[in-house]
């Protein structure tokens, strides 16, 4: 008997099957339905993207239930989504060389910098993505981390902005940024604060985000500085799931290779690190993110020194270094701290200098003086790209050459007798220099600091033993100063007039313009009985002749006629100037140097182990 229906064709002619078969093509046409009705929907497209900022709540503290993070989500809006004419925009803005200033027009939308996979792709390079973030009060860091990176012919970063301020100034420069949706302060909100904290958790649910993207992710803090390219290193390890820095003081290795980690003593720090996007290292980073979100009170970095010592050993199998770590299965590299150097590694032990490795990256940690103490030392590195009117003052520059005799330099134990002894032979050729600099409104280039005695917040014994740091040693000028005091805006009627300070390399910094290089003069202090003198400042030679024991009207004398030089540099400041005339100035420039130096810290066993 012929079918009737092709049902009964297919399912040899039995009715519960053609039952079964009906309501299955309804189903299917009731989706197609609205699968079509979806389409021309006009839903929030941004749903579909994921913004880092969107796991912290307004306020400092964060929500104490975990939830998982929403990789179905996450970077899935494909970029077909859009118009046309944004597509181009869009590809436009990934792919625009850094540097490029983008056309003259509106600022795009917020939604436009929102990170999504399309955005990574279009910046990696050999499946590597270099980010960092911040907010405006870093604006200048994070300028000089990205020319730093492109000199050295790296262009696969991203900026993660957390306020909106920094994101536009950024764009108008052509830097690749992305919106990480944090509504941070735009101001420096100070080490240890909680909105500190809330930055360093951000950092967490950023690599959270970046991994599931499939991409290789070198992430470092702000306040760092490359000078070497260091994707090849890094490709040396590609069994690793996670290269982390470290607060290693102390080398296990004299050359280039990993630390040996059953040596390394100090804190694994999360300023640098590199993360491959395997499973263990999304484990650890997912757990991590969930005891940070458990724990408002916890600090990023201990949070992962936690989990990565919860495991520790056996070594990965082989000569590159590793060591299985967190849950057993994670391959952890420690990088090693004479070429990856901290702010103690590079700036007080010169380590790569003295273990002839080229380092490849500075960390400005290990400083005492905020925000300001960090830039400063880049400075003395010449690591600091400033804009230039910071190397052409308007009101020229004083400098001078430091006198130290070669007792206090280096004969006798290095104790805390010699160090001060030191240390305050300095300090009074400087109070004479911010007196004249004071007097005539230069700024003053700051002498090279000579020490005996490291500097730390905990006792220790003069030096850390094991490290290779010389006695004297150059040493970083807020080991002696407070470089954050000393550039703050003090009320004039009561500290006298703010003096503006340089670094002491900045008269051999290359970006020193011509004009400044060339305009110079050399004050020669002499006797003056001596016929060698010459009290009309009359020039021999680029030099002039100055009596020692000036007055503050000699001073204000000499450096009127010379207004127009721009760099007046001493022979010496020794006996240079014989004092104020003007009492009332002299007691607000007193008031204001009394806060421009701090403690000494720490003596060993002895409370308080600082001395003022």
């Amino acid at each position: 008997m012929a079918a009737c229906s092709p049902f009964q064709d297919v399912y040899g002619g039995k009715p519960l099957f053609l039952a079964v078969y009906a309501t299955v093509f309804v189903g299917i046409l009731f989706s197609a339905l609205f699968i079509v009705s979806s389409l021309y929907s006009t839903g929030d497209s941004s749903k579909s993207i994921y913004t880092v900022g969107s796991w912290l709540s307004s306020s400092s503290s964060l929500p104490r239930s975990s939830s998982p993070l929403p990789v179905d989500v996450i970077g899935t809006k494909n970029i077909s989504a859009y118009p046309a004419d944004a597509r181009l925009s869009r590809e436009s803005f990934w792919t625009r060389a850094i540097w490029d200033l983008p056309p003259k027009s509106e600022m795009p939308d917020l939604k436009f910098f929102q990170l999504t996979r399309d955005m990574v792709a279009y910046r990696a390079k050999d499946n590597v993505i270099v980010v960092t973030f911040g907010n405006y009060a870093f604006m200048d860091f994070i300028l000089n981390w990205v020319k730093h990176l492109t000199d050295l012919n790296v262009f696969n970063l991203l900026i993660g902005a957390m306020d909106t301020k920094l994101l536009e100034a950024l764009y108008w420069k052509g830097i690749p940024v992305f919106d990480m949706g944090s509504n941070m302060n735009t101001i420096d909100v100070g080490w240890g604060s909680p909105t500190f904290h809330k930055m360093g958790r951000e950092k967490v649910f950023l690599i959270n985000t970046l991994l599931p993207f499939g991409y290789e992710l070198l992430l470092c803090d702000t306040d760092m500085v490359w000078l070497k390219n260091p994707l090849p290193y890094i490709a040396r390890f590609p069994e690793a799931d996670v290269l982390t820095s470290s607060d290693q003081v102390i080398p296990t290795i004299t050359d280039d290779k990993l630390e040996k980690w059953q040596q390394v003593t100090g804190a694994y720090n999360i300023g640098i690190f590199h993360w491959r996007p395997t499973n263990a290292s999304k484990n650890l980073a997912r757990e991590w993110k969930d005891l940070l979100v458990a724990n408002d009170k916890l600090w990023d970095q201990t949070g992962f020194n936690d989990l990565v010592h919860k495991v520790l050993g056996p070594s990965v199998e082989g000569e590159n270094g590793l060591v299985y770590a967190f849950d057993g299965s994670l391959k952890l590299g420690i990088l090693p701290a004479s070429i990856f150097c901290s702010g103690h590694t590079f700036f007080v032990q010169s380590m790569p200098q003295q273990l002839r490795l080229e380092p490849y990256a500075v960390h400005t940690t290990f400083q005492y003086a905020g925000t300001e103490g960090k830039r400063h030392r880049l400075r003395e590195a010449m690591f600091f790209y400033d804009e230039p009117e910071y190397y052409d003052s308007s009101g020229g520059f004083l400098s001078f050459k430091p006198s130290i005799p070669k007792a206090l330099l280096l004969d006798g134990a290095h104790n805390l007798e010699s160090h001060f002894s030191l240390v305050n032979y300095q300090l009074k050729q400087i109070r004479t220099a911010l007196a004249i600099a004071s007097l005539v409104n230069r700024t003053l280039v700051m002498p090279p600091l000579w020490c005996r005695l490291d500097r730390m917040w905990f006792g220790h014994p003069g030096i850390l033993e094991g490290t290779l740091t010389r006695q004297p040693f150059l040493c970083p000028m807020d080991h002696i100063f407070e470089v954050n005091v000393m550039l703050k805006d003090l009320p004039e009627e009561e500290f006298g007039s703010k003096i503006d300070f340089r670094e002491y390399s900045f008269l051999q910094n290359p970006r020193l313009p011509k004009q400044v290089k060339e305009s110079f003069l050399e004050v020669q202090l002499c006797d003056k009985q001596s016929s060698w003198c010459d009290p009309n400042n009359q020039t021999y030679g680029g030099a002039i002749r100055f009596p020692k024991h000036s007055t503050q009207e000699m001073i204000t004398k000499l450096f009127s006629i010379h207004k127009d030089v721009k760099v007046v540099e001493f022979s010496s400041m020794m006996d240079a100037f014989q004092g104020f005339s003007d009492k009332e100035r002299e007691r607000k420039f007193r008031n204001r140097i009394k806060r421009y130096v701090g403690i000494w810290c720490c003596v060993m066993n002895h409370d308080p182990g600082h001395i003022l």
